[in-house]
């Protein structure tokens, strides 16, 4: 599906999703990144080495969930906006997904937006906790976003305007 759409199957994001258990202990790095391209930023920019070493710059990121905080240092690095972090401990009822967002207007906080899925349809309503953008022109800003946590694994990025989420 991947090659067709640009949107992963549901396998793709099986083997990239941290366990279950995980997940429940608190924020921590998801790494959407499905091909292999010379690319490295995540590794260099991870502090607590849970992205390990790439042997070839080709290949695909690998974390150790364990070791990873869910510091985001990864997701404003990442030339691709693959990478998220999961805090399904952020309240009894709602997740916090921090997202990458290169879109203009960003959002404000308090702002209640579109939560939307891979392939950019709204399936839930999420607010804006946080906007954190960086004035370096290589960091991408980085919206901190709640959801119900029964809609974590699926809101991918947010929508501000029409019906379609766009």
């Amino acid at each position: 599906m991947l090659e067709k759409t640009g949107v992963p199957a549901a396998s793709d994001l099986e083997n990239v999703m941290p366990s279950e258990e995980r997940l429940n202990r608190g924020p921590v790095a998801v790494i959407e990144c499905f091909q292999n391209i010379p690319c490295n930023p995540c590794y260099t920019a991870c502090s607590r080495n849970a992205i390990k070493e790439f042997e070839d710059i080709n290949d695909l990121p690998n974390i150790d969930h364990e070791a990873c905080n869910g510091c985001s240092l990864c997701v404003s690095k990442c030339p691709g906006l693959a990478i998220m972090i999961m805090d399904m401990t952020y309240s009894e009822q709602e997740a916090l997904i921090k997202i990458p967002y290169e879109f203009l207007p960003l959002p404000k906080e308090n702002d209640l937006v579109k939560g939307l899925d891979r392939e950019g349809k709204p399936v839930c309503e999420a607010k804006v906790i946080k906007v954190m953008n960086p004035k370096s022109f290589d960091k991408t800003p980085i919206l901190s976003i709640a959801v119900k946590k029964e809609f974590a694994k699926i809101v991918r990025n947010i929508g501000m305007g029409d019906e379609d989420g766009r």
